[in-house]
Protein backbone atom coordinates (compact mmCIF):
# COMPACT_ATOMS: atom_id res chain seq x y z
CA UNK A 1 0.00 0.00 0.00
CA UNK A 2 1.29 3.44 -1.04
CA UNK A 3 1.66 6.65 0.57
CA UNK A 4 -0.99 9.33 -0.89
CA UNK A 5 -0.20 12.89 -1.85
CA UNK A 6 -0.60 15.41 0.75
CA UNK A 7 -2.10 18.92 0.78
CA UNK A 8 -1.11 21.93 1.95
CA UNK A 9 -1.72 22.24 5.21
CA UNK A 10 -4.07 25.92 6.06
CA UNK A 11 -2.88 29.12 7.34
CA UNK A 12 -4.41 32.01 8.62
CA UNK A 13 -7.37 33.20 6.38
CA UNK A 14 -7.52 30.10 4.59
CA UNK A 15 -11.25 29.96 3.06
CA UNK A 16 -12.89 27.00 4.22
CA UNK A 17 -15.97 25.29 2.85
CA UNK A 18 -18.47 23.93 4.85
CA UNK A 19 -20.73 21.04 2.87
CA UNK A 20 -23.36 18.45 3.95
CA UNK A 21 -23.21 15.42 2.24
CA UNK A 22 -24.75 13.01 4.48
CA UNK A 23 -27.46 13.99 7.01
CA UNK A 24 -29.47 17.05 8.28
CA UNK A 25 -27.58 19.83 9.86
CA UNK A 26 -29.03 21.27 13.13
CA UNK A 27 -28.67 25.56 12.58
CA UNK A 28 -27.66 26.11 15.86
CA UNK A 29 -24.69 23.63 16.01
CA UNK A 30 -23.92 24.77 12.77
CA UNK A 31 -23.30 28.47 13.78
CA UNK A 32 -21.39 27.40 16.96
CA UNK A 33 -19.21 25.49 14.31
CA UNK A 34 -18.33 28.69 12.45
CA UNK A 35 -17.50 30.94 15.13
CA UNK A 36 -14.80 28.30 16.48
CA UNK A 37 -13.29 28.34 12.60
CA UNK A 38 -13.51 32.10 12.57
CA UNK A 39 -11.86 32.10 16.14
CA UNK A 40 -8.95 30.28 14.17
CA UNK A 41 -8.76 33.30 11.83
CA UNK A 42 -10.49 31.04 9.11
CA UNK A 43 -12.72 32.45 6.62
CA UNK A 44 -15.33 29.77 6.52
CA UNK A 45 -18.10 29.62 3.58
CA UNK A 46 -21.18 27.63 3.98
CA UNK A 47 -22.35 26.00 0.69
CA UNK A 48 -25.86 26.99 -0.33
CA UNK A 49 -27.48 23.85 0.49
CA UNK A 50 -26.16 22.92 3.79
CA UNK A 51 -29.56 23.59 5.89
CA UNK A 52 -31.77 21.79 3.72
CA UNK A 53 -33.56 18.53 4.75
CA UNK A 54 -35.01 16.01 1.77
CA UNK A 55 -38.70 16.34 1.17
CA UNK A 56 -39.38 12.42 1.57
CA UNK A 57 -36.33 11.28 3.64
CA UNK A 58 -35.50 13.53 6.75
CA UNK A 59 -32.55 11.61 7.24
CA UNK A 60 -30.72 13.22 4.65
CA UNK A 61 -29.56 17.12 3.89
CA UNK A 62 -31.78 17.71 0.83
CA UNK A 63 -31.61 16.02 -2.43
CA UNK A 64 -28.57 14.06 -3.56
CA UNK A 65 -28.22 16.11 -6.63
CA UNK A 66 -27.75 18.92 -4.54
CA UNK A 67 -25.53 17.56 -1.93
CA UNK A 68 -23.29 16.67 -4.49
CA UNK A 69 -23.36 19.71 -6.62
CA UNK A 70 -22.29 21.63 -3.48
CA UNK A 71 -19.43 19.41 -2.72
CA UNK A 72 -18.58 19.12 -6.67
CA UNK A 73 -19.01 23.24 -6.33
CA UNK A 74 -17.03 23.85 -3.29
CA UNK A 75 -13.78 21.54 -4.35
CA UNK A 76 -13.54 23.02 -7.68
CA UNK A 77 -13.38 26.71 -6.19
CA UNK A 78 -9.91 27.87 -6.32
CA UNK A 79 -10.29 29.93 -3.63
CA UNK A 80 -11.32 27.24 -1.22
CA UNK A 81 -8.50 25.64 0.79
CA UNK A 82 -10.48 22.97 2.36
CA UNK A 83 -13.78 21.10 2.58
CA UNK A 84 -14.91 20.30 5.75
CA UNK A 85 -18.09 18.42 6.43
CA UNK A 86 -20.69 19.84 8.72
CA UNK A 87 -21.61 16.47 10.46
CA UNK A 88 -22.03 12.52 9.06
CA UNK A 89 -25.44 9.95 9.56
CA UNK A 90 -26.11 9.13 6.19
CA UNK A 91 -26.01 9.71 2.60
CA UNK A 92 -22.80 9.91 1.15
CA UNK A 93 -23.07 7.05 -0.73
CA UNK A 94 -26.11 8.05 -1.95
CA UNK A 95 -24.10 10.96 -3.80
CA UNK A 96 -20.08 9.55 -4.27
CA UNK A 97 -20.99 8.49 -7.49
CA UNK A 98 -23.00 11.88 -8.93
CA UNK A 99 -19.51 13.30 -8.58
CA UNK A 100 -17.21 14.62 -11.45
CA UNK A 101 -14.43 12.78 -10.05
CA UNK A 102 -12.04 13.99 -13.22
CA UNK A 103 -12.92 17.77 -12.46
CA UNK A 104 -12.52 17.18 -8.53
CA UNK A 105 -8.76 15.78 -9.91
CA UNK A 106 -8.41 18.52 -11.89
CA UNK A 107 -8.98 20.90 -9.41
CA UNK A 108 -5.88 19.51 -7.42
CA UNK A 109 -5.31 18.08 -3.95
CA UNK A 110 -6.78 19.89 -0.74
CA UNK A 111 -7.66 19.16 2.58
CA UNK A 112 -10.87 17.28 3.52
CA UNK A 113 -12.05 16.36 6.47
CA UNK A 114 -14.84 14.32 8.28
CA UNK A 115 -15.67 10.86 9.69
CA UNK A 116 -18.84 8.03 10.51
CA UNK A 117 -20.29 8.16 6.88
CA UNK A 118 -17.99 10.21 5.36
CA UNK A 119 -15.88 7.09 4.97
CA UNK A 120 -17.36 6.43 2.00
CA UNK A 121 -15.88 9.78 0.62
CA UNK A 122 -12.45 8.75 2.47
CA UNK A 123 -12.21 5.66 0.27
CA UNK A 124 -13.18 7.52 -2.85
CA UNK A 125 -10.35 10.23 -2.10
CA UNK A 126 -8.03 7.56 -1.61
CA UNK A 127 -9.11 5.50 -4.83
CA UNK A 128 -9.94 7.68 -7.12
CA UNK A 129 -7.50 10.81 -6.25
CA UNK A 130 -4.33 8.88 -4.22
CA UNK A 131 -5.15 12.15 -1.64
CA UNK A 132 -4.65 11.78 2.12
CA UNK A 133 -7.68 12.87 4.28
CA UNK A 134 -8.11 13.65 7.84
CA UNK A 135 -10.46 11.71 9.73
CA UNK A 136 -11.84 14.01 12.49
CA UNK A 137 -14.62 16.52 14.36
CA UNK A 138 -16.55 18.27 11.83
CA UNK A 139 -18.08 21.21 11.81
CA UNK A 140 -21.58 21.05 13.48
CA UNK A 141 -20.22 17.70 15.58
CA UNK A 142 -21.31 17.99 19.12
CA UNK A 143 -17.82 16.79 20.21
CA UNK A 144 -16.19 19.49 18.02
CA UNK A 145 -18.19 22.15 19.99
CA UNK A 146 -17.75 20.79 23.44
CA UNK A 147 -14.36 18.94 23.68
CA UNK A 148 -10.92 21.15 23.92
CA UNK A 149 -8.87 18.25 23.27
CA UNK A 150 -10.77 17.57 19.90
CA UNK A 151 -10.47 20.82 19.04
CA UNK A 152 -6.77 21.45 19.70
CA UNK A 153 -5.48 18.19 18.12
CA UNK A 154 -7.80 19.41 15.02
CA UNK A 155 -6.22 23.19 15.08
CA UNK A 156 -2.85 21.72 15.53
CA UNK A 157 -3.17 18.89 12.64
CA UNK A 158 -4.61 21.91 10.02
CA UNK A 159 -1.76 24.45 11.38
CA UNK A 160 1.22 22.90 12.73
CA UNK A 161 1.23 19.06 11.55
CA UNK A 162 4.57 18.22 12.61
CA UNK A 163 3.73 19.50 15.82
CA UNK A 164 1.69 16.37 15.93
CA UNK A 165 3.53 13.29 14.26
CA UNK A 166 3.24 11.23 17.15
CA UNK A 167 -0.22 10.53 17.69
CA UNK A 168 -0.14 9.39 21.86
CA UNK A 169 -3.07 7.67 23.26
CA UNK A 170 -4.66 6.42 25.76
CA UNK A 171 -4.88 2.65 24.20
CA UNK A 172 -3.76 -0.16 25.30
CA UNK A 173 -2.37 -3.31 23.68
CA UNK A 174 -5.00 -5.64 22.57
CA UNK A 175 -2.16 -7.67 20.58
CA UNK A 176 1.05 -6.45 21.31
CA UNK A 177 3.56 -5.63 18.94
CA UNK A 178 4.57 -2.74 16.28
CA UNK A 179 3.40 -2.60 13.16
CA UNK A 180 3.96 -0.17 10.34
CA UNK A 181 2.10 0.72 7.33
CA UNK A 182 -0.53 3.17 5.80
CA UNK A 183 -3.21 4.33 7.65
CA UNK A 184 -6.58 3.63 6.17
CA UNK A 185 -10.19 2.82 7.36
CA UNK A 186 -12.78 4.56 9.12
CA UNK A 187 -16.61 3.51 10.33
CA UNK A 188 -16.89 -0.23 10.14
CA UNK A 189 -20.70 -0.30 9.10
CA UNK A 190 -19.64 1.58 6.25
CA UNK A 191 -16.00 0.15 5.52
CA UNK A 192 -18.71 -3.36 4.83
CA UNK A 193 -21.06 -1.67 3.14
CA UNK A 194 -18.39 -0.21 0.91
CA UNK A 195 -17.41 -3.68 -0.55
CA UNK A 196 -18.22 -4.64 -3.92
CA UNK A 197 -18.82 -0.63 -4.61
CA UNK A 198 -16.43 1.20 -7.15
CA UNK A 199 -15.14 3.22 -4.69
CA UNK A 200 -13.57 0.81 -2.05
CA UNK A 201 -10.38 -0.55 -1.82
CA UNK A 202 -10.08 -4.01 -2.34
CA UNK A 203 -7.50 -5.10 0.34
CA UNK A 204 -5.89 -3.58 3.34
CA UNK A 205 -2.49 -5.32 2.92
CA UNK A 206 0.42 -3.45 4.31
CA UNK A 207 -2.60 -1.30 5.39
CA UNK A 208 -2.74 0.76 9.82
CA UNK A 209 -6.28 -0.20 9.71
CA UNK A 210 -8.61 2.34 11.76
CA UNK A 211 -11.86 0.90 12.90
CA UNK A 212 -14.40 2.37 14.77
CA UNK A 213 -18.49 2.49 15.51
CA UNK A 214 -21.50 4.14 17.53
CA UNK A 215 -24.80 2.34 18.27
CA UNK A 216 -24.52 -1.14 17.09
CA UNK A 217 -25.03 -4.01 18.34
CA UNK A 218 -22.49 -6.99 19.33
CA UNK A 219 -24.02 -9.52 16.64
CA UNK A 220 -23.88 -6.35 13.77
CA UNK A 221 -20.41 -5.96 14.87
CA UNK A 222 -19.84 -9.20 14.46
CA UNK A 223 -21.40 -9.25 10.76
CA UNK A 224 -19.23 -6.17 9.58
CA UNK A 225 -15.94 -7.92 10.63
CA UNK A 226 -17.12 -11.10 9.57
CA UNK A 227 -18.26 -9.74 6.13
CA UNK A 228 -14.77 -7.99 5.87
CA UNK A 229 -12.92 -11.40 6.66
CA UNK A 230 -14.99 -13.50 4.20
CA UNK A 231 -14.17 -11.16 1.64
CA UNK A 232 -10.53 -10.78 2.09
CA UNK A 233 -10.81 -7.15 2.81
CA UNK A 234 -8.07 -7.93 5.73
CA UNK A 235 -5.67 -9.91 4.35
CA UNK A 236 -2.28 -8.89 4.94
CA UNK A 237 -3.05 -6.03 7.09
CA UNK A 238 -0.01 -4.62 9.33
CA UNK A 239 -1.58 -3.66 11.83
CA UNK A 240 -5.07 -2.41 13.70
CA UNK A 241 -6.21 0.58 15.61
CA UNK A 242 -9.82 0.54 17.55
CA UNK A 243 -11.27 3.46 18.38
CA UNK A 244 -14.48 3.97 20.00
CA UNK A 245 -18.04 2.03 20.46
CA UNK A 246 -19.93 5.16 21.48
CA UNK A 247 -23.77 3.60 22.11
CA UNK A 248 -22.60 0.21 21.38
CA UNK A 249 -23.06 -3.06 23.51
CA UNK A 250 -21.06 -2.76 26.76
CA UNK A 251 -17.15 -2.38 26.04
CA UNK A 252 -16.75 -6.02 27.40
CA UNK A 253 -18.41 -8.18 24.56
CA UNK A 254 -17.16 -5.52 22.33
CA UNK A 255 -13.67 -6.27 23.27
CA UNK A 256 -14.46 -9.93 23.28
CA UNK A 257 -15.94 -9.80 19.98
CA UNK A 258 -12.49 -8.04 18.45
CA UNK A 259 -10.41 -10.71 20.13
CA UNK A 260 -12.69 -13.85 18.45
CA UNK A 261 -12.61 -12.05 14.73
CA UNK A 262 -9.49 -10.18 14.53
CA UNK A 263 -7.09 -12.33 16.91
CA UNK A 264 -6.10 -14.36 14.52
CA UNK A 265 -4.73 -12.09 11.79
CA UNK A 266 -1.62 -12.23 14.09
CA UNK A 267 -1.02 -8.39 14.31
CA UNK A 268 -0.72 -5.82 16.32
CA UNK A 269 -4.02 -4.09 17.91
CA UNK A 270 -4.61 -1.44 19.99
CA UNK A 271 -7.72 -0.70 21.70
CA UNK A 272 -9.25 2.76 22.65
CA UNK A 273 -7.04 4.57 21.03
CA UNK A 274 -9.50 8.25 20.71
CA UNK A 275 -10.91 8.17 17.43
CA UNK A 276 -14.12 8.61 16.16
CA UNK A 277 -17.09 9.05 18.07
CA UNK A 278 -16.34 9.07 21.51
CA UNK A 279 -15.16 12.19 23.37
CA UNK A 280 -12.44 14.26 22.59
CA UNK A 281 -12.14 12.57 19.51
CA UNK A 282 -7.92 12.84 17.84
CA UNK A 283 -7.95 13.32 13.78
CA UNK A 284 -6.23 10.69 12.12
CA UNK A 285 -4.66 11.57 8.66
CA UNK A 286 -5.68 8.48 6.13
CA UNK A 287 -2.96 7.88 3.64
CA UNK A 288 0.16 8.69 5.24
CA UNK A 289 2.54 5.96 6.50
CA UNK A 290 3.46 5.60 10.31
CA UNK A 291 4.16 3.16 12.96
CA UNK A 292 2.15 1.36 15.60
CA UNK A 293 3.50 0.92 19.01
CA UNK A 294 0.73 -1.15 20.74
CA UNK A 295 1.81 -1.37 24.03
CA UNK A 296 3.03 2.44 24.01
CA UNK A 297 -0.11 3.14 22.29
CA UNK A 298 1.31 5.51 19.92
CA UNK A 299 1.18 6.25 16.55
CA UNK A 300 4.03 7.80 15.02
CA UNK A 301 3.45 9.40 11.64
CA UNK A 302 6.47 9.34 9.19
CA UNK A 303 5.57 13.00 7.85
CA UNK A 304 3.54 15.20 8.85
CA UNK A 305 -0.07 14.63 7.60
CA UNK A 306 -0.34 17.68 5.19
CA UNK A 307 2.80 19.82 3.79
Amino acid sequence: MKELLRPRRLGPGARVAVVAPSGPVPEERLQAGLDILRGWDLEPVVAPHVLDRHRTFGYLAGADADRAADFQAAWCDPAVDAVLCARGGYGAQRMVDLLDWDALRTAGPKVFLGFSDITALHEAFATRMGLVTLHGPMAAGVDFLKNARAQEHLRATLFEPESVRTIASDGRALVPGRARGVLLGGCLALLAAELGTPHARPTARGGLLCLEDTGEETYRLDRYLTQLLRAGRLDGVAGILLGSWAGCDPYEEVRALVLDRLGGLGVPIVEEFGFGHGEGALTIPFGVRGELDAEAGTLTLDGPALV
